[in-house]
């Protein structure tokens, strides 16, 4: 029986490790999807920035033409 019992117990613990790195791996994944979606929204912002700031200017350009 003591044999069995052990595999028993090396079966668990090999699971429980299998489980914890699947957790690992997907929380990792998840940080990653987040820090891209991070980075696209603020590509995005800038854009608009840039955008906003040609249009003043070229406003700005036509008053003065004016």
């Amino acid at each position: 029986m003591g044999f069995m019992d052990d595999a028993k117990e090396t079966a668990d613990a090999v699971g429980e490790k299998v489980k914890d790195t699947w957790e690992d791996t997907t929380d990792r994944i998840g940080d990653k999807v987040d820090e891209m979606k991070a980075e696209a929204d603020v590509k995005k912002a800038e854009a608009e920035r840039d955008s906003v700031e040609a249009r003043n200017a070229l406003k700005e350009d036509l008053r003065d033409d004016t």
